[in-house]
């Protein structure tokens, strides 16, 4: 292949990349960098100290890190498992929980929007049980729930491919020089998975930290994140420097999730045994 076919190949992955990823972060930068009379200014940055903003940045962050906590401490064990079952295709398994995400996000958060309702399916089922029904939608939790679903595949996924490079002749071989469970864990297996649980970590936070569909759907409008106040100042407010302002922040966030993520993956590349 000689250069000019090379560069025609490569012509309409730089017309997208200019057209839908570098024109719109310029228009976000130049919005967030001027007042609503096209001026240079840090007006707009003025806002994200006013209490809504504010606020809405403490409970992304803070909810961001509950989901990921909970997606870690429920992705890891099933990979665990998933690795252990001997059977001839391990993928298949896989499949089987990935084959939800196949269906529209909107459509997944929206049943789960009537299963957790008052008079939903959840409150029935318990209430032929004889127990007392719940009642967490439009709520923090509902909201963590329903990210929690949403995005455990991208915590398992990671963990599980680097679990199951892990050969067994090591893990035997621990157990012929009398390691237990407990250290084959800490001193084998989760050292040789760190990458994946990093990875996993960053594709679980970031989306979390960003999310607004499923505040808006399963929080009802009571569970404002950064992600609805942006959406709030492009769509309602007509406030693009305000939302610009946010959006940068929020970049902000992601760039240095994905530079921990660089660091650690770099430090972990010479990881062996311990």
């Amino acid at each position: 292949m000689n250069k000019r076919t090379g560069r025609l190949l490569a012509g309409p992955y730089l017309f997208w990349m200019i057209g839908f990823v570098i024109l719109p972060l310029l228009f976000v930068f130049v919005y967030a960098f001027t007042n609503s009379d096209g001026n240079i200014s840090l007006e707009a940055f003025r806002t994200i100290f006013t209490s809504t903003n504010a606020k809405a940045i403490g409970l992304s962050l803070e909810l961001g890190l509950l989901t990921t906590v909970i997606c870690l401490l429920l992705a890891y064990p099933l990979a665990m498992i998933l690795n252990g079952i001997k059977i001839k295709s391990q993928s298949f398994i896989v499949f089987i929980f990935m084959l939800p995400m196949w269906m529209n996000f909107m459509l997944r958060i929206l049943a789960w929007k009537q299963l957790l309702n008052k008079n939903g399916v959840l409150n029935a089922f318990l209430s032929l049980l004889g127990l007392p029904g719940i009642d967490i939608l439009n709520t923090p939790a509902a909201v963590v729930f329903g990210m929690v679903y949403d995005f455990l595949p991208f915590m398992l996924l990671p963990i599980y491919n680097a679990m199951s490079r892990i050969r067994q002749d090591w893990i035997e071989a621990a157990r012929d020089l009398g390691a237990g469970n407990l250290i084959i864990l800490v001193r084998i297996i989760f050292p040789l998975t760190l990458s994946g649980v990093i990875s996993g970590i960053v594709m679980v936070f970031v989306p979390s930290l960003t999310s607004f569909a499923i505040s808006q759907i399963l929080g009802g409008g009571k569970v404002l994140l950064i992600g609805n106040v942006i959406e709030q100042d492009f769509m309602q407010g007509n406030q693009w420097n305000a939302g610009s302002a946010l959006s940068m922040i929020l970049m902000i966030f992601v760039l240095l999730s994905m530079a921990i993520m660089n660091l650690f993956q770099h430090d972990e590349e010479g990881t062996q045994l311990w």
